[in-house]
């Protein structure tokens, strides 16, 4: 087993369920980007930050019986629940994975629903730009999801939490 499918493991095994791809996807980039060692690779699409492995990864994990999936469908959206099995669980047991402030970060993220999650990976993808910039790109790039200046700032505070 490779040490990015254990690390993607301990992800649902911190954070008990989590309910939905698109915030599976923000959590695990939002906490790469906090310097957790997912390696990941993420481009930007269309809800923000995407990883084919990731998904792969998930995929993996599903068909060796570690991670459960259930499709939910839910006022016409179909929604996915996933969590770890016991035979992941385990499996997880049998090796020492040292990630300190792991679970309290996955924690403060699985309470948020995945808009928010989208507008702080969005955030964190053009951290490199001036914040002027990064909201600009927000306003074109999210528009659809019609983000206020309130809660783009809200998303740069609730980072700032994380980082602690």
């Amino acid at each position: 087993m490779l040490n990015d499918h254990l690390r993607l493991m301990n992800i649902f095994a911190v954070a008990g369920e989590i309910v939905g791809r698109k915030k599976l996807q923000k959590m695990v980039y939002i906490a790469k980007k906090l310097n957790f060692p997912f390696q990941e690779k993420f481009e930007f699409h269309f809800y923000g930050p995407y990883s084919e492995e990731l998904t792969l990864r998930v995929e993996e994990l599903c068909n060796f019986g570690f991670i459960d999936e259930v499709k939910e469908e839910k006022s016409g959206y179909v929604h996915y629940k996933y969590r770890v099995t016991e035979a992941g669980q385990e499996f997880l047991n049998s090796y020492e994975i040292n990630l300190p402030n792991l679970k309290e970060c996955l924690a403060k993220m699985n309470e948020k629903n995945a808009r928010f999650l989208e507008l702080v990976s969005t955030v964190l993808y053009f951290d490199s730009l001036p914040k002027p910039e990064v909201e600009e790109k927000i306003q074109v790039l999210k528009s659809e999801q019609l983000y206020t200046k309130e809660e783009i700032e809200e998303a740069y505070a609730y980072i700032e939490d994380l980082r602690k």
